[in-house]
Formats: structure tokens, sequence, C-alpha cells
């Protein structure tokens, strides 16, 4: 089981003040990484459950729609921490309308949140992960990398590009020792689907398409950040791990 002991490593997550993000930092931390959590008004619930485990914590507060956040984000880890062994890019945004009515300005929030922030925060996170024999970054992708959705244009776009993109960082960035894979999460019981969860038809509906009968949890996803995050998984690469249930094999 040493090889999935993350003591002594380092790992920004961002998004990770609820949901999805809150359950992969405290999968992290309990498997012994430190982390430097990434919001946009703070974590502190999810922080006090990190120190508790006795991990270091600390934060920034910051949007990462900003085009200078990603160069912010890795100085400060590095700053508090003086390495970033993993990141994690799983903020999200969700904008709900028919592709007709669409508007650009929701477009555009969507895509810099979910895509081009990815981009970016690993690029900058790779270049020191790069000068110390290299490190792991896990982005969170989507059953939409899959699939097209209905009245998820800008989400459905995104996270299509964001499986893509983890292939491509991939194949550049073996070389260096960085590992860049991807976690697709089924339907999972949080904040952003939870109008659908209140949908009694749509809710059945799903819950019959899927094999394991229920929704995920945030808790759900940790042993794969944990396996992506570690030793353990120092010979994969450029693969998205669906984590939905068996969704995708219906």
């Amino acid at each position: 089981m040493s090889m999935f002991d993350l003591s002594g490593t380092v790992a920004i997550v961002t998004g990770l003040s609820r949901g999805l993000g809150s359950g992969i930092a405290l999968a992290l931390a309990e498997a012994g990484a430190d982390i430097f959590g990434v919001s946009t008004k703070g974590a502190p619930e999810t922080g006090a459950k990190i120190q508790a485990l006795g991990r270091r914590y600390f934060e920034l507060c910051i949007d990462l729609s900003d085009c200078n956040a990603a160069e912010e984000i890795v100085k400060a880890c590095i700053d508090a921490y003086g390495q970033v062994d993993i990141l994690v890019n799983n903020a999200g945004a969700m904008r709900r309308a028919p592709a007709y009515e669409m508007s650009e300005k929701d477009w555009d929030h969507v895509v810099d949140v979910n895509l081009k922030s990815v981009f970016f925060l690993a690029q900058a996170a790779a270049k020191r992960m790069r000068e110390h024999g290299g490190g792991k970054i896990i982005n969170l992708a989507s059953m939409l990398s899959y699939q097209g959705g209905i009245n998820v244009a800008g989400y459905t776009a995104s996270k299509g590009g964001v499986k893509s993109l983890t292939m491509l960082l991939a194949n550049e960035w073996a070389k260096d020792g960085i590992c860049v894979n991807a976690i697709a999460p089924g339907y999972m019981a949080t904040d952003m689907t939870e109008a659908i969860q209140n949908d009694p038809i749509r809710n059945s509906d799903i819950l019959a398409r899927i094999p394991k009968g229920r929704w995920g949890t945030p808790q759900d996803l940790g042993g794969a950040a944990v396996f992506l995050a570690s030793r353990a998984s120092d010979y994969v690469t450029g693969i998205t791990i669906p984590v939905d249930g068996g969704w995708l094999a219906r």
C-alpha cells in the first residue's frame, strides 16, 4: 500500500469549497498530502477537516476566469509550501440554456473556467514540476466528454475539450515525468445537480440508467484521485477514468 502513500507531497485542488472538490481534497489528505485550496469564496469547512487529519492547509480565493490566476495560484503554493507535486483541476461552471438561446457571455464564462483555466493552470504547475523531476495532473472531465447532453452547449464543449487536452498534455509532458490524466464523474449528488435530483421524472430516468442504482457522491471519486496522484499510477497517462456507476456501460 506504500505506492498509494502521498506523504510529503503538496496538492493544489481547485473548487474545493464543496462537492467533488471537497471530496477529492479530503481523500488526498487522508493519503498524506498537504493541500493548497483554490476557490472563489474560501473553504473553511474543508480546510478544518484537512487540518483535523494532521495535514497542512493553505487557501487562495481567486476567480479562475482571470487570465493571471494560474501564475498567482502556483506562485502562492510555492511560497506556502516550497513545492507542488499534484494538481487537481476540479473547479467548474455550468450555464443551462437551449443552444438557440445560449448567450456569448454564458458561453465564454463556462469555457474560460472549465477549459481555458485548466490549460493555463496545468501549464504553470507543470513548469515547476518539470524542475523537480515530475508530478501528477488530474483534470475533471465529465460524462459529457463522451456524450452530447441537452441545453448545456458550453459545458459539453468544454468537457470534451478537457478530455482531448488531457491526452495532448500527456503526450508532450511524459518525457518530463509528468503524468496527466482525467476523471469523468457520472451523475453526482452535488449542488450543481440539485435541480435534476428534485425533478421526479428526470431523477427516475437517470437512476434507471445507472447500473449501481444510485447517484454518486463526492467520496466516490476519492479512490480514483488517490490512484492518479500516487506512484501506483506512474505508468498511467493520457487516460480518462469514468467514475459513473456503470452509466457508460449501458
